[in-house]
């Protein structure tokens, strides 16, 4: 039996409902009797509820946790399932939640389990880019991944987890080590296969995850955004500071609250564009793009996939990034992916 804890949260509801269609029983759980019960009642599954404070993993094989945001919810679940012996998968995209739960490597071999962080649209796709572009020139020392999504609408959730982060500007990876930068580190135009795009430097996952991916050094990721925004953020950017105030942060994750993740039309026909570049000390570069489904509709894939696959494959303990488990490929298996 697996579980999905944070099962009445907008992506967590998704990969509950796609899971039933195809004819799985999930256990379902979270913090909120009432709303786990109703979902489980409608969906003919199971349920329980309980606070991180104290989890009830009870006969449960694997937990997919979606319940953010996880620099907050991550630390106790990983904990609670080492302890049980029971796997572990979420749907992360937080550098403070990667580093953490992959330093948990040791443990996890000792205790039988495996550890996957971060197996929806944060990072599988852009982790198996980044593993995609090391095996075409195995001796890189920079990687740069980038995103550009054609329905960009967050949920709640990930709403909240960007406020979070607020205030902490951004972050690349610079000689193996995590370093914070300013928010607008660079701006540049990036070639997407459909086009040029204006993107920024982000603190994506994958400043984390690509290096124990790839064991490149130098790592940045970016994201476009309108140019109104970025210059936006060059007048105003300094505002952001004040985000880490605790009554500012609570009135945005008040505000959160409100928010609607993408319809149902919006995750079919939307699709996420990447590109990858790596470049070595000659100075000899390879890129390459890749075209993947709208973000949570991936995710609600992929998250399914990597369950099935831990569950149903010999035991692989330890702790992982996507393209380590289940190999660069990984990506390919998942429907809508087009590599060229």
């Amino acid at each position: 039996m697996w579980m999905i804890y944070g099962a009445t949260g907008y992506t967590g509801a998704l990969i509950a409902r796609e899971a039933v269609r195809r004819g799985d029983r999930p256990l379902l759980a979270g913090r909120d009797a009432g709303k786990v019960e109703a979902l489980a009642r409608e969906l003919g599954c199971e349920w329980r509820a309980f606070d991180l404070s104290a989890p009830d993993l009870s006969g449960v094989e694997l937990v997919l946790h979606c319940a953010g945001p996880f620099i907050h919810t991550s630390k106790p679940m990983v904990r609670a399932c080492l302890e049980a012996g029971v796997h572990y998968v979420d749907i992360t995209g937080e550098i403070a939640v990667f580093e953490p739960v992959l330093a948990r490597n040791e443990d996890a071999v000792k205790r039988g389990v495996t550890l996957l962080p971060g197996a929806g649209f944060d990072v599988v796709p852009t982790d198996c880019l980044g593993a995609m572009l090391k095996d075409r020139l195995p001796d890189a020392n920079e990687l740069w991944l980038a995103f550009h999504s054609s329905k960009d609408r967050a949920s709640r959730g990930t709403t909240k987890t960007v406020i979070e982060g607020l205030g902490r500007g951004g972050a690349i990876r610079r000689d193996g080590k995590i370093t914070v930068v300013p928010l607008l580190y660079d701006v540049r135009e990036i070639p997407f296969s459909v086009g040029k795009r204006l993107a920024m430097t982000i603190p994506w996952g994958d400043v984390s995850t690509s290096y124990h991916t790839t064991g490149i050094p130098n790592i940045r990721v970016y994201k476009t955004m309108p140019p109104q925004l970025i210059a936006k953020l060059r007048r105003f950017g300094w505002l952001m500071r004040f985000a880490k105030l605790g009554l500012v942060k609570r009135m945005l994750l008040k505000r959160a609250d409100r928010i609607q993740g993408p319809n149902e039309r919006a995750r079919e026909e939307g699709r996420t564009y990447l590109w990858g570049r790596v470049t070595n000390a000659k100075g000899d570069e390879v890129t390459m793009t890749m075209t993947v489904r709208e973000g949570y509709q991936f995710t609600v894939l992929s998250t399914l996939l990597a369950v099935q696959e831990i569950l149903h494959s010999p035991p692989t303990p330890g702790a992982f990034t996507p393209a380590k488990l289940f190999g660069k490929d990984f990506v390919t298996r998942i429907d809508g992916t087009e590599v060229p």
